[in-house]
Formats: structure tokens, C-alpha cells, sequence
């Protein structure tokens, strides 16, 4: 019986197994590991499990070449300053060349073989010419990936409305749908500026509790319906899931707030 651990190769990135082998691990252990593009340095995220060889489909998964030394790390800072380096010359190599596009992040491989550099654009964009010009000033393999916008705030990071870190780039692992009836559902304003994260897109936090305010309202009767009440008959205006309480305009005139057992019969 073998074991496989989880690895992240950036914060908030996906986590991937690997075959430890005979590698003794824990999490926050920095690796050397096999892909799919040669060797990979990643991070422990998950402690080892044991892997059922009999009960596992598919291919077999990659194994970790080493735990990381000295000289691994070094060779990542490096590829931090190339990764600033490529960053800076592709920026005045795309206004040089007058294209509509917006870089936002370099990445290299861990051997330097291999250089991605990631951006956003309206439309197609023609980088041909471009990626002559990176291949010349770098002598390495060159990858141009367009994104979406979501996916750059997922990789850039930074501070949302709520003070905290984007949920995308620190524990997202992949984007939900999300929706406007979503907002709708949980009570919130409608306007665009208060329920868009900084990428312009609705905030993905409005997936996390959704389910939760779906179920809840299943016991308050509609908006718009007539109930009787211990406080009268009125029409339901107002859902509060959370306090389990409800608003009423009473046929006798006035609002009043009451708690959802307070009800005594729903009538259409």
C-alpha cells in the first residue's frame, strides 16, 4: 500500500496528489515533485493517506522526486526575479507593439524552461509577433494564456470588501456559478457596486450561504401573501431568515415584525 499526499503549487491553487513513496512528510513540508512539464516545487497541504492501488482508476499519480534543499530554494528565488525580469520587458514589449491586451503575471517552471505569461483582453489578440520577441530576449519556451477576469484576482489576490483576503485566492480551489438570485434570495441590495468583488464579477461568497437561506425560507410563507398573525391579518413584506422573524402590513394599517411562530394560519 502505497501513500499519496497533497500538494498546492500556489496559494490558493488547486491541491494534487502525489505518490510520497518512501518520503516521510508533514504538511507545510516544501517538495520537489514530477509533472506533467518536469519537476515541479510545491508546498504539503495535506497529510500522507494511505492509497488503495487496488480501488484507484485512472493514471497512475506522479511521485515526489525529493523533499526540497538549500539549493532548490535558491534556484525558486531566481525564478521569482526572472518571473519580475520577463514581467517588466513583455510590458514594454506589448505597448511597443500596440496591443490591447493586460498582463498581469509571469510564471516560470522550476527548471526555468518554460516561461507563462498570463493576461486579459477584450477580444482575440494576434501575440505572434510578441512571443518572437519574448523567445529572442529569453531563450526559452513561451506560453501566452488568456484568462478570464475572475482568474486574475485569483491570481493577484487582494483585499475584498470585507477586509479579508480574496476567498479565491486563499482557499478557492475552483469558481461556483453564481447568480443575481442569489442576492435576491438572501435579502441583499441590488446594487451592483454592493454585491461585485473587485474583479466586477458578483462576489463568489454568495455561493457559501445559499443553500442555507433556500432551505430556511422553505418555512416562511411568500412575499405578497396574506397570513393571520398574533397581531392580525396582514401581507408578508419582508423575509429576516436569519432571526427567523418576518414583516406584516396590516389590513388595519401599519407594519409590525413578528417571529415566524407567531403565525396561526397561512391563506392565499
Amino acid at each position: 500500500m502505497n501513500k499519496k499526499v497533497g500538494i498546492r503549487f500556489k496559494t490558493g491553487g488547486k491541491i494534487y496528489d502525489f505518490s510520497c513513496g518512501a518520503f516521510v512528510l508533514n504538511v507545510g513540508d516544501q517538495v520537489i515533485v514530477e509533472t506533467e512539464k518536469g519537476l515541479g516545487f510545491g508546498t504539503v497541504e495535506t497529510a500522507p493517506e494511505l492509497l488503495d492501488e487496488t480501488g484507484k482508476k485512472g493514471k497512475p499519480l506522479k511521485k515526489v522526486f525529493r523533499k526540497a534543499n538549500e539549493k532548490d530554494l535558491i534556484q525558486v528565488e531566481n525564478n521569482r526575479a526572472l518571473e519580475r525580469e520577463a514581467h517588466a520587458f513583455c510590458l514594454k514589449s506589448i505597448k511597443d507593439l500596440g496591443l490591447k491586451m493586460n498582463l498581469f503575471s509571469v510564471e516560470s517552471t522550476f527548471d526555468a524552461s518554460r516561461l507563462t505569461f498570463f493576461f486579459t483582453a477584450d477580444g482575440r489578440v494576434d501575440f505572434r509577433q510578441l512571443v518572437k520577441v519574448l523567445v529572442k530576449q529569453f531563450r526559452v519556451r513561451i506560453e501566452m494564456r488568456q484568462v478570464g477576469i475572475r482568474n486574475q484576482a485569483k491570481m493577484t489576490g487582494g483585499i475584498g470588501r470585507c477586509g479579508r483576503i480574496f476567498c479565491c485566492s486563499s482557499f478557492m480551489e475552483k469558481f461556483d456559478p453564481v447568480s443575481i438570485r442569489m442576492a435576491k434570495q438572501q435579502g441583499l441590495s441590488l446594487n451592483p457596486t454592493k454585491i461585485s468583488g473587485q474583479c466586477g464579477r458578483l462576489m463568489c461568497c454568495l455561493t457559501f450561504e445559499n443553500e442555507t437561506y433556500r432551505q430556511l425560507k422553505q418555512q416562511f410563507p411568500k412575499i405578497g401573501k396574506m397570513v393571520d398573525s398574533k397581531a392580525g391579518r396582514g401581507k408578508v413584506t419582508r423575509h429576516n431568515v436569519i432571526c427567523n422573524r418576518l414583516t406584516l402590513r396590516l389590513e388595519e394599517g401599519g407594519e409590525v415584525e413578528i417571529g415566524l411562530d407567531d403565525i396561526i394560519t397561512n391563506r392565499s
